[in-house]
């Protein structure tokens, strides 16, 4: 059916004839301005704006770009990048000092690694058997052994991981990083996050925005072929859908600049950014493009690592079409995530065992596309594992001294900072708070995690709330 209210028609009445931002503001005292008031209210629709309302960066970037593999449930520093060879002298002994609470009651008996470590590279890293393919990339690794914070518990490490608190309620990292410098892709959210089947224990607000505007929340892609849902179209043909904006754009515009809520401009940007998605998502899931050669490198042909591949994959993709902020979470397993309470030597393995492959797949890929040297790709947990088993064959939490690793984005490479005591317990030497990553990561970006603030109920708020400092040392 062909519509009356073509612009042709309006002009002929003397009507004015609307943009589609026009056409929204215009809309307040029609049927539509219902639709408009609920879409301000509802904070789970997330865009990225196009443009930083803060100005862009504070001083000139070494990375333009975030790609965050965050490994959900914590795991082993003793069974990954730091190995204790007194652990394995003093196996079933007793820990000879006093050990803070974790979260369960466990015995203080000395658990050895059930794994081999070896040197690889120029650097001479030691990495877990578990590793082999990451092994191979150590001399691009910044490896941190002296992580440290103070919640044991999943949730609250989690959201201290992700916000800088241990609460609920705060901006993520990638909001505050989406917020402090915008997006540089006109078809893409600022800020993605990639979904592996199961979501980390501080849930959505973990890629939440806080009480910054709900347009720098992280926006979740699916498994599927088609990753987000709310931006298929209704209309079966896209003549349809044309006819529906000229209806839109038709509407009367009497009280056009009577609705005065800020928030409009970010409705109006999300739903512009929604209808640019329609086409870009679909040909950003299509895998078909890159060669064979690089679908082999990811693991997308063995079942084993097909899942976390294609989300390694797909973030290098996102880092081509200037996507600001990507986070992969850890892929759902038969077993439990990097939380091995009990049976750690196999626990531990499956979960390597299905991210060894596509990590080291995304170090390479970003490397060859010259993409490494303006990429922070982080790699870790919300804490580490003790030293002391649970039962006879686990490890409980440990925020105390853990591990974490940085690749690109101007880190020193082929470098190990810092250092837990003997048994890998506590951070000892060149101890990095997490509020000294945050604060690090922000200052590769060109943001001074100082004056990256958000007032808020009558003070100024910034991530890593009145701590943190950049850490010279871990920067090339």
């Amino acid at each position: 059916m062909q519509l009356p209210f073509t612009p042709q028609a309006m002009r002929a009445m003397n009507l004015p004839v609307l943009n589609r931002r026009e056409a929204l503001r215009a809309s307040t005292g029609s049927f539509l301005s219902l639709a408009v008031a609920g879409m301000l209210a509802d904070e789970s629709r997330a865009a990225a704006p196009r443009n930083s309302e803060r100005g862009g960066p504070h001083a000139p970037p070494r990375a333009k770009a975030v790609i965050y593999l965050y490994m959900e449930g914590g795991p082993s520093q003793l069974d990954t990048f730091d190995p204790k060879p007194r652990l394995d002298r003093e196996h079933g002994q007793e820990l000879p000092f006093k050990t803070p609470n974790t979260v369960f009651d466990i015995g203080k008996k000395i658990l050895r690694s059930p794994y081999k470590f070896q040197q690889h590279g120029q650097s001479g890293a030691w990495v877990s058997e578990i590793f082999p393919e990451v092994a191979k990339c150590v001399d691009d690794l910044t490896i941190i052994r002296s992580l440290h914070h103070d919640y044991s518990s999943h949730t609250s490490a989690c959201y201290f991981t992700h916000t800088g608190h241990s609460l609920v309620g705060r901006p993520s990292l990638g909001a505050w990083v989406n917020y402090g410098l915008g997006s540089e892709s006109q078809n893409l959210p600022g800020f993605v996050v990639l979904d592996c089947g199961m979501g980390p224990s501080g849930g959505p607000p973990s890629w939440g925005a806080g009480f910054l505007p709900a347009s720098y929340q992280g926006t979740v892609f699916g498994k599927s072929a088609q990753p987000i849902d709310f931006i298929q179209p209704l209309e079966q043909a896209p003549e349809s859908q044309h006819q529906k904006l000229q209806a839109i754009q038709a509407l009367n515009g009497i009280r056009a600049g009577e609705f005065q809520d800020s928030r409009l401009d970010a409705v109006i940007r999300n739903y512009e950014l929604a209808f640019q998605m329609q086409t870009a998502v679909p040909e950003l899931s299509d895998f078909q493009d890159e060669p064979a050669s690089v679908r082999k490198l990811y693991g997308l042909d063995e079942p084993e690592t097909a899942l976390y591949g294609s989300r390694c994959l797909m973030a290098r993709r996102l880092v081509q079409r200037g996507v600001r902020f990507i986070e992969v979470f850890s892929p759902l397993l038969a077993c439990d995530r990097w939380d091995q309470h009990n049976d750690l030597a196999l626990g531990h393995r499956l979960n390597a065992r299905a991210t060894d492959r596509p990590v080291a797949a995304l170090l390479t890929d970003l490397k060859q596309h010259g993409l490494l040297d303006e990429t922070l790709v982080v790699w870790g947990g919300e804490f580490g594992r003790t030293p002391n088993a649970q039962g006879t064959d686990g490890r409980d939490h440990n925020p105390f001294g853990y591990t974490m690793w940085v690749a690109g984005g101007g880190f020193k490479p082929g470098i190990r900072y810092g250092a837990t005591d003997e048994y890998g317990y506590f951070a000892e030497q060149d101890k990095v708070h997490l509020h000294d990553l945050h604060a690090t990561l922000l200052h590769q970006l060109g943001i001074d995690h100082k004056r990256l603030t958000f007032r808020f109920q009558g003070r100024d708020f910034r991530l890593t709330d009145v701590e943190g400092n950049v850490i010279a040392g871990l920067l090339a």
